[in-house]
């Protein structure tokens, strides 16, 4: 069993390189200079018009990735598509800001650019211009074909999961505990709908009584944003006290009971957590700079889930529809 083990991790560490190597930093320096500088300009006006848009957008690349690999089709519309999908639907937003952008870098260099590495770009952007880290994104993605539904609502982490069960659709895309905590930290930006958090006020697995894990002043006050059979859309800060600044804060929220969404808690308060995420989560909440170079690492990371290079797929002219 050791050696499959070691056989398992010199393969995916193969893989990984090869991916690495096909994704590089300057892959459009010639095709389409301007479009960091075009992609920029763009993501300033819409978090200047919304700040919340920094959040959302940074969203997209993770739910994106996550599904069919970094190639897009998180944009893709139809009936059948992941916008339809229960993680995203009346959740998932910033579409017409990526629409933007795309005619934005089309207007610059047609037929060049594809929307997964808009959204690679875009990501990182968003978490800079929010006080966050920045770092180099390795481009040369292209956008898939087909949209995966069942991938989307099977695939993605919840808010309502046991530690176990998020660590397991990390590892199901090759990352690790140190990218389940350091990417849980992009909730340090954002807001949460009721829907997402309120089974935690009320009556928590059937107990009759409030998530016991939920500081007592911040239940009473979701309580009385989130009555019971209240108006599940209404929202609220992802990180208490510090709602758009791209900081540390969320761990600190963590350790202190803090925490707004369940599988957000679960990585210091269950049980699970002591051996697996609980120190990180401490790590994070006293270094700034440590969760900010892992973050920026484990965002590298995410973004090489399974690209489509060389001829695979293609480069939609709109994000919106296959060529």
């Amino acid at each position: 069993m050791k050696s499959l083990l070691i056989i398992f991790s010199l393969i995916l560490c193969s893989s990984i390189i090869t991916v690495r190597s096909q994704l590089t930093t300057d892959f459009y320096d010639n095709t389409c200079p301007n479009l960091l500088k075009i992609v920029r300009q763009e993501i300033k006006k819409a978090i200047e018009n919304e700040m919340r848009m920094a959040a959302s957008l940074l969203r997209l690349h993770f739910h994106d990735c996550f599904v069919n690999g970094c190639d897009a089709s998180l944009l893709l519309d139809g009936s059948d598509g992941e916008k339809f999908a229960g993680p995203n639907l009346n959740s998932a937003r910033g579409f017409d800001v990526v629409d933007t952008i795309k005619s934005a870098v089309e207007s610059s260099c047609s037929g060049v650019v594809s929307c997964a590495d808009i959204l690679a770009i875009t990501a990182r952007d968003a978490v800079l211009l929010s006080g966050g880290p920045s770092w180099k994104v390795l481009l040369g993605r292209r956008d898939g074909l087909v949209a995966n539904q069942t991938g989307a609502n099977t695939g993605l982490p919840s808010p309502f999961e046991t530690l176990d069960k998020t660590i397991e659709k990390f590892a199901a895309v090759g990352l690790n505990l140190t990218d389940v905590v350091s990417l849980s930290g992009g909730h340090t930006i954002g807001l949460a709908k009721c829907a997402t958090f309120s089974q935690r006020l009320f009556n928590f697995s059937g107990t009759g009584a409030p998530d016991s894990t939920l500081e007592t002043n911040m239940l009473s006050d979701l309580q009385n944003l989130c009555p019971t059979n209240g108006d599940g859309n209404k929202t609220t800060a992802l990180d208490r006290n510090s709602t758009d600044l791209f900081d540390n804060h969320y761990f600190k929220n963590l350790l202190n009971g803090k925490g707004l969404l369940l599988s957000d808690q679960n990585l210091f308060s269950s049980d699970l957590a002591v051996s697996t995420t609980k120190t990180l989560v401490g790590s994070y909440s006293n270094d700034s700079s440590l969760f900010f170079n892992t973050f920026a690492s484990s965002m590298i990371n995410m973004g090489n889930i399974s690209p489509l290079t060389g001829s695979a797929g293609q480069i939609r002219k709109n994000c919106r529809v296959v060529n």
